[in-house]
């Protein structure tokens, strides 16, 4: 397991060109980047796909990538849930480099259900309903676990902007899907009493 300060040191040798260091990254992060993935697209082979891009655009993109809780896990998060979105065009620069790399044979679920399936599908359709940063931020916190400050360091908005951010996504993918997801409930219940997401939420 990588810790903070393993991390820390591991990205800075990878800020200046160290492969090695950037391939440890990659050992530490890819399972939870593909499990991520895999929740946005239709297959395993699609979410291969994605994951690679990102860890593409992480290393081209090295010098200027926000670290957040000294990891850069969010950040990933965040880009993988962006070409999810727009899995069509977001890959195509990196086609060419994807399509050298080995197949997992292992990485699809044969025991997911059609109730499973569905729920999937019905969260890629909610995540497409929104724009880049707020399905970025609804899915770092409701799926990943991240606070809402943690996930707005990742995104590059305030804390604030954030959370009033999360509330109007959830007020409108309610309204959209009719039905609720659990990804719709309050990270915090006292996010239904704040003044702040109220005032956000009228404007």
């Amino acid at each position: 397991m990588t810790t903070i300060t393993d991390e820390t040191a591991l990205w800075s040798r990878a800020r200046s060109g160290d492969g090695r260091a950037f391939a440890a990254l990659f050992d530490a992060h890819r399972d939870r980047a593909f499990r991520h993935a895999l929740r946005l697209v239709a297959s395993a082979h699609d979410a291969e796909d994605v994951v690679a891009a990102a860890f593409l655009e992480l290393w081209r993109k090295r010098d200027g990538v926000p670290i957040v809780d000294g990891s850069v896990l969010p950040w990933l998060l965040v880009t993988i849930t962006n070409l999810a979105r727009n899995s069509g065009r977001g890959l195509r620069r990196y086609r060419a480099a994807i399509d050298r790399l080995p197949r997992s044979h292992d990485r699809a679920d044969p025991a997911e259900t059609a109730e499973e399936r569905i729920a999937r599908e019905q969260l890629l359709g909610a995540v497409r309903a929104l724009g880049e940063p707020d399905a970025a931020l609804l899915l770092l916190t409701a799926i990943e676990g991240f606070t809402p400050t943690e996930a707005a360091a990742a995104v590059g908005i305030s804390p604030g902007a954030a959370r009033v951010r999360l509330h109007r996504s959830r007020k409108r993918l309610r309204g959209r899907l009719g039905t609720p997801l659990d990804l719709l409930d309050p990270i915090d219940p006292a996010d239904a009493a704040d003044p702040t997401l109220q005032e956000g939420a009228a404007r």
